[in-house]
């Protein structure tokens, strides 16, 4: 069930992400409405596995591009 759920919160954080230049960590919450920040690592993390984002540190915030 942990895999779907990851899977789609992995989806939405694409999604986010496909129409900017990159965004930061709280702007792809508010983007994908997400609620939790483990909800936005779970589905970072997924997509950091399968190399389709790249992340960098800006602020104390994470900033994440699509590769």
């Amino acid at each position: 069930m942990l895999k779907v759920k990851a899977g789609e919160i992995a989806g939405e954080i694409w999604n986010a992400l496909n129409e900017t230049k990159g965004l930061t960590g709280k702007e792809i919450k508010k983007a994908a409405k997400l609620k939790a920040d483990k909800d936005l690592y779970l589905g970072l993390g997924w997509l950091l596995r399968e190399d389709k984002i790249s992340t960098s540190e800006v602020e104390g915030d994470i900033f994440v591009t699509l590769n």
